[in-house]
């Protein structure tokens, strides 16, 4: 599954009043000699001629790049290295079972954790210790129950968190719950 380009419009924007795409901006910015956001966007007005919503726009696509210059599978492989490196079959069980649900399933790893997408996030699993992973669900309304409980305080962007230590645990319960949540999204 393909997302749509967020930075589109702003591409198309910078091209049109200044000859120069995003992308290249981007690398313009790369250069620059300030250090931290505001700093880099002053550099970009200050020498650079552009306006403040383009050169905040630049800055973040900036950043994104940087985060997502690390590859999906050098985060999954940094987030199950060391202590974590057990839990690495519980992940791909998981995955798994993702898979079978359809291509539109999309898996967006980020630095700690790996969102489980599809028209928007409906789950993440993360190693959360050297013996636990967490799967986190987007099931708002379900009552929890057994295994699966509220996410509470340990991530808002879910409402119900399965605690897993083996493979074997991501179960036909699971995979129920786990579908439940995509079918919503």
């Amino acid at each position: 599954m393909t997302q749509p380009d967020p930075y589109a419009a702003t591409d198309a924007a910078l091209q049109a009043r200044t000859g120069r795409s995003l992308a290249q901006w981007v690398d313009i910015a790369r250069q620059s000699p300030a250090g931290g956001h505001m700093a880099t966007v002053g550099w970009l007005k200050a020498e650079h001629g552009l306006g403040h919503g383009h050169a905040n726009s630049v800055v973040h696509a900036l950043n994104a790049s940087a985060a997502v210059s690390q590859d999906g599978e050098a985060l999954v492989e940094a987030m199950f290295a060391g202590a974590r490196s057990g839990l690495r079959p519980v992940h791909e069980a998981i995955v798994a079972a993702l898979a079978s649900f359809g291509a539109d399933v999309e898996l967006a790893p980020k630095k700690g954790y790996v969102s489980f997408r599809r028209k928007k996030q409906f789950g993440l699993g993360q190693p959360s210790t050297g013996d636990r992973y967490d799967l986190g669900l987007a099931l708002k309304g379900e009552a929890p129950a057994g295994r699966l409980e509220a996410s509470g305080s340990w991530n808002a962007m879910v409402s119900h968190r399965v605690r897993l230590g083996r493979a074997d645990e991501v179960d036909a319960e699971l995979i129920g719950w786990l579908r439940a949540a995509y079918d919503r999204a």
